[in-house]
């Protein structure tokens, strides 16, 4: 009997290679069926799991929808009405802050009752209007506001009633410290923080606008704005310019503070001038910033420029002499002076009696091109921009013949911002330096770069001089403050009425300098209309009210601004002359 034969075991098919790469990578290699078995029940846990948590995420969704969509609506209005940066005078005290205020808001598709919702919160807050809130709850929108910048104890009131679809959202609201006192500087906000007037809008126009945007204007970023505003000067201006213009029943007052060797603001008051914390006084016509916003006929403060110009030419001196025996004409038109002297003058008499037919004169001599070209060297034949967005172009004659530089000469059929003018006549004044105004903090090294020479330094000598030999013997008398060597120049503009000059209706300034034998700061005094007084004798002209008021403004800020009285000083001849290279 044969031995059987063993039989050979089955042999398993090759297993493709995508399935030994799969079953390598989920359970690596040698595993056992076990171990595969658990892994599977492992998966399928993880894939229901995974179906159940998408499926709850989304029950959470639609249960909290209406308040992500508030707090997306929410983030948006963060990112408009989001911090700003403080604003501070140059001595650190604060003129704009931002503090935090609730404001009320609503998620209609939430509201229950939208009738009872009403009804609760108009008896709260009694200056809710009803239709106005039915009209917004009853819209199918996701969010709205209801009141902005809400009071604490509002906002405990409708907590407590606890209606859904109501809540509050914490808003940066900017105030204004010092109210009226910097308004038209500062400028004002609107309700959502955004800069809309002055250097509030200025501020948004640097980037700060874009930083609200991309939500990055947050309180850690933001350093504070330092002007070169000086508050304590500020009120002294304004005090002063408010007690004239009561006492002498204008229409408006307005006043500039300047640094003549920086071009630095150190106080600017228009009045009327507005609460910025009630935004709609703001709104009125009548409290425009009259400064940068406005032209006027600067009067015969312009006289600086037309007696300038001759100095600088060369072509005329202190003692050259003008024929003032009688009037000018041209066709209709005669050109006359205030108080006639009936002869020849020299060239400090055209400016201490304010001669009119001298500054003409002074002017044809140089002839109407040169004249024309001299204005636009000084900055004011265009628009002078500055911080402020609020700002005007100087009205020019559109065919500028010799006539108009007659009446130019003396400050008629030419208007210029008084900003503008300030800037011209600090030149004039600080060695023969035009520099750009400006209402930040800026050092004399800064204001040296960008500075250009217009008139040579014995030019500026000859006229500190003239400005200070006004105050010793003509129109500025009356500003003449002892110990600050006050020097300057008045003005009196008929104002245009019907497309005539008005006799009774005028334009006032007094523009001075302190001290003259070396200028640091230049004052500017503008009176609207002024009226009569008995104590004036019936005069209107600047020498009776803007003058006067301006030496009440000296006497106040000098001591602020650090300068120190000096008595017993000599005569502008021997104190300015004397120093310059030339009496001529």
């Amino acid at each position: 009997m044969s031995a059987a034969t063993p039989a050979k075991p089955t042999e398993k098919p090759a297993e493709p290679w995508r399935q030994r790469l799969i079953r390598s990578l989920l359970y690596g290699r040698n595993v056992d069926r076990a171990v595969k078995a658990r892994a599977r029940v492992g998966l399928a846990i993880l894939a229901f799991a995974s179906v159940y948590a998408l499926i709850g995420g989304r029950l959470v969704m639609f249960a909290i929808g209406a308040d992500a969509h508030g707090a997306r609506r929410a983030a948006a209005q963060e990112v408009v009405a989001t911090a700003r940066p403080d604003i501070v005078d140059r001595n650190g005290a604060i003129l704009a802050t931002d503090v935090k205020a609730a404001s009320l808001f609503s998620e209609p598709r939430r509201i229950i009752d939208k009738d009872e919702a009403i009804e609760l919160l108009t008896a709260t807050i009694p200056d809710l209007d009803e239709a106005e809130v039915r009209e917004r709850l009853k819209s199918r929108k996701g969010f709205a506001w209801l009141k902005r910048e809400v009071t604490p104890a509002q906002q405990q009131a409708i907590h407590k009633l606890g209606l859904p679809g109501i809540g509050f959202l914490r808003e940066n609201k900017r105030v204004y410290p010092t109210g009226n006192e910097v308004a038209h500087i500062i400028g004002l906000v609107n309700i959502d923080n955004q800069g809309i007037a002055g250097l509030e809008k200025w501020l948004d126009n640097q980037g700060l606008a874009d930083l609200h945007r991309a939500g990055f204007a947050t309180d850690r970023l933001q350093k504070p704005i330092e002007l070169s505003v000086d508050l304590r000067v500020e009120h002294a201006l304004r005090d002063e310019l408010l007690k004239a213009k009561d006492k002498f029943h204008a229409k408006a007052a307005s006043g500039i503070v300047s640094n003549v060797k920086t071009g630095e603001i150190v106080a600017m008051v228009s009045l009327p001038d507005f609460d910025p914390n009630n935004p709609k006084e703001a709104h009125d016509p009548d409290r425009i910033n009259r400064l940068t916003t406005g032209v006027y006929e600067m009067g015969s403060t312009f006289k600086a420029f037309t007696l300038a110009m001759g100095l600088d030419s060369g072509k005329i001196n202190l003692n050259s002499m003008w024929d003032a025996r009688g009037n000018l004409h041209y066709g209709k038109f005669t050109i006359h002076d205030s108080h006639p002297l009936g002869r020849f003058i020299n060239t400090k008499e055209v400016f201490t009696y304010s001669s009119n037919i001298g500054a003409a004169r002074i002017a044809l001599n140089q002839g109407v091109e040169a004249h024309k070209a001299f204005l636009a060297k000084m900055g004011q034949m265009t628009r002078l921009r500055t911080e402020l967005p609020e700002s005007a172009a100087p009205l020019i004659p559109r065919r500028w013949s010799e006539l108009n530089t007659v009446t130019a000469a003396f400050g008629q059929g030419l208007s210029v911002a008084p900003l503008q003018a300030v800037m011209g006549i600090n030149a004039l004044v600080n060695g023969g330096y035009l520099i750009p105004p400006t209402f930040m903090k800026r050092s004399e090294s800064e204001a040296m770069a960008m500075a250009k020479r217009v008139i040579k330094t014995e030019t500026s000598d000859k006229m500190r001089y003239l400005m200070r030999l006004n105050a010793e013997i003509g129109t500025a008398k009356t500003a003449d403050v002892k110990g600050y060597y006050v020097g300057g120049k008045t003005g009196t503009s008929e104002k245009v009425i019907n497309g005539r000059y008005a006799k009774k209706r005028v334009l006032n300034s007094f523009t001075a300098i302190l001290p003259c034998d070396d200028p640091k700061y230049h004052v500017l005094i503008m009176l609207d209309e002024p009226q009569a007084l008995p104590e004036t004798h019936g005069f209107i002209t600047s020498g009776w009210n803007a003058v006067p008021t301006g030496g009440k403004v000296i006497e106040r800020i000098a001591p602020l601004l650090g300068v120190e009285p000096r008595f017993d000083l000599p005569p502008s001849d021997r104190l300015i002359l004397a120093a310059s290279r030339t009496t001529q």
